[in-house]
């Protein structure tokens, strides 16, 4: 069964204090979650080691890095290696997010390096796909995704890829007032799966988890989530609330 993913992104977000205090009270909510479920925080780089101790041994409850670069280590001033974050004992790491793709000119080949070495040290990551407005008004979503997929992850033997989870972010519905529905987050869901079945096959492709990254609340969430092809949700400034992340996470399927 595929895992039902909750995942924060907090960004470049919260002083020290404040993030102590958001992750205390989600953890003091007592959020019981099944096998299948998990609740994963992406939080700034500084913040790794103190989460980490915050969420201690909660079952499901795991802290995330925004990014990693390519490189085991060297002469990189700023950048942080996954063998670091392994270290921290962390499991989870954010690849290519559009903000990383759009800011920093992160190319598919890039990302699938990062990938690659994540896999190498076994931290699962998170890679982030998705089409700006530009081309969800030319109605060429499909065949933008489907290049962010072959060139990024079809790299990867089946196994391999099966440790990857997928977040889909409809940039064109972030920040622009328009607003993405539960039917096409599913249309794209399912399509994502169907290039991944066209790789794979129907098995490989059934167990990757694929979460939805447009602007999830409390409020949605639920209905989000019931579609068959969305696994849950990568979630930006709902997560920065304690009540409304509490919400989301227990919207799970």
């Amino acid at each position: 069964m595929r895992k039902q993913i909750a995942a924060a992104n907090w960004k470049m977000n919260l002083t020290v204090d404040k993030a102590e205090t958001l992750l205390d009270n989600i953890i003091s909510a007592n959020i019981n979650l099944s096998n299948d479920q998990l609740a994963v925080f992406a939080v700034p780089f500084p913040y790794l080691h103190l989460a980490q101790n915050i969420i201690g041994d909660n079952d499901n409850f795991y802290i995330a890095a925004q990014n990693c670069y390519s490189k085991k280590s060297g002469a990189y001033t700023g950048e942080t290696s996954v063998e670091m974050l392994q270290s921290l004992n962390i499991k989870y790491v954010v690849v290519g997010h559009s903000e990383r793709r759009e800011y920093f000119e992160e190319s598919n080949a890039f990302l699938a390096e990062k990938l690659s070495i994540a896999l190498e040290y076994n931290i699962t990551p998170i890679f982030c796909c998705g089409e700006p407005l530009s081309i969800r008004d030319a109605q060429t979503q499909n065949e933008f995704v489907a290049k962010q997929l072959e060139e990024s992850l079809f790299i990867f033997s089946a196994d391999d890829v099966q440790k990857i989870v997928i977040a889909y972010e409809p940039i064109w519905a972030i920040g622009t007032g328009k607003t993405a529905t539960s039917e096409q987050a599913q249309e794209m869901h399912a399509y994502l799966r169907k290039v991944l079945t066209g790789k794979y096959g129907k098995d490989v492709a059934g167990n990757i988890s694929i979460l939805y990254g447009g602007s999830v609340k409390a409020s949605n969430a639920k209905e989000i989530f019931s579609q068959p092809d969305v696994d849950g949700g990568l979630v930006g400034g709902a997560s920065l609330i304690a009540d409304e992340f509490i919400t989301i996470i227990k919207s799970l399927k």
